[in-house]
């Protein structure tokens, strides 16, 4: 049984982006009017949606606008397969967030295995969309990428996955995890291990394993993960729950604190600042690898920050997330006020 306070009508949401902005540099890819249209084309050539309803939801997701604020720096080429990560990802968030899959784990899973397949078996061309979509991105990415980078691509996929599964069977039980166990399975549900990996991809970036396994590079992982997941929870909180999804951290520290929602968001909003601060101080104390791996561990840490700034402030641009009255002032504002949505709505 979920346990809330009843929401209030109206909450306030801080501007997040102004937050994140004292450590993460926001830049744009100039590239990107040159291969939005192709790989809106490449999205609706698997079918996943026919073509006025695929149109309509690459409109109101703008993913050419999140890859163009995520990967400043890629050239023309591996922009457009930055761009195909995205309608693969979202989309298949999509299917088990608010789709056919919703709090259904056996079919997750199906779907799972469908995708898992068409990575390991490159040959044979899978039928099933999304596995289509993803074997076609990691073909891309292995033109270019190390080993070691396809392989944490791979490694990611199978911890998304599985983070998925237990995901669905949280929604299909209401169940509300503690906030630090929610965190830790939320590090996973957002991709954040995909998405280093196609940072990596995005500037083929060359990094021995053994650079990742650094107890501080791990430690800053965790800590861009948190900065650019926790603003999600934030921004998307008013539509998860008009869909009676609440598997979001605001949940979490309202059953764990038993507070009101608004108190949870501004817990929420803290905790994010002082992330920042936090990971701040951990660049800091980055040890040497030795002027090579230094220098590619440099570019690497800074696509990454480019990544989680063009993140946070793609929430606010976003339909997905935002009225179009809240999109126009909420990056011009310190604070909003945001209406909740009626259950269904959205």
């Amino acid at each position: 049984m979920l346990l809330f306070r009843p929401f209030p009508r109206v909450f306030f949401l801080k501007n997040l982006a102004g937050i994140t902005s004292e450590a993460f540099r926001l830049k744009y890819n100039p590239s990107i009017k040159g291969v939005s249209e192709e790989m809106l084309q490449w999205y609706l050539k698997f079918g996943v949606h026919d073509e006025i309803h695929g149109e309509k939801y690459a409109r109101r997701g703008q993913f050419d606008a999140f890859a163009e604020l995520s990967f400043p720096d890629a050239d023309p080429e591996h922009l457009k397969t930055c761009l195909a990560f995205f309608y693969w990802a979202f989309s298949t968030d999509d299917l088990s967030d608010e789709g056919d899959l919703q709090a259904k784990p056996e079919r997750v899973m199906d779907s799972i295995n469908k995708c898992r397949q068409a990575l390991y078996n490159l040959g044979e061309t899978p039928f099933y969309p999304y596995a289509s979509m993803l074997q076609d991105l990691f073909i891309s990415i292995k033109a270019t990428a190390t080993p070691g980078t396809c392989n944490r691509f791979i490694r990611a996929y199978e911890a998304f996955s599985e983070s998925q599964i237990m995901q669905s069977r949280q929604r299909s039980r209401n169940t509300i995890l503690p906030v630090g166990d929610f965190i830790a399975l939320r590090r996973s549900t957002i991709g954040a291990a995909l998405v280093e990996a196609m940072v990596e991809y995005s500037l083929d970036i060359n990094l021995p394993d053994y650079v990742f396994e650094n107890e501080v590079v791990k430690a800053l992982s965790d800590a861009t993960t948190d900065i650019m997941t926790w603003p999600n929870d934030l921004c998307s909180f008013n539509k998860e729950q008009a869909d009676n999804d609440f598997q979001n951290l605001v949940c979490c520290i309202m059953v764990e604190q038993n507070i009101e929602l608004q108190a949870a968001i501004n817990v929420l909003t803290d905790m994010l600042e002082a992330r920042v601060h936090e990971y701040l101080a951990l660049k800091k104390s980055l040890p040497s690898f030795g002027d090579t791996v230094d220098l590619q561990l440099s570019k690497y840490l800074s696509a990454l920050e480019n990544f989680v700034q063009g993140t946070v402030v793609w929430y606010y641009l976003s339909p997905r997330y935002f009225s179009e009255d809240d999109r126009r002032v909420a990056l011009k504002q310190k604070c909003i006020n945001i209406k909740l949505m009626p259950s269904g709505s959205s």
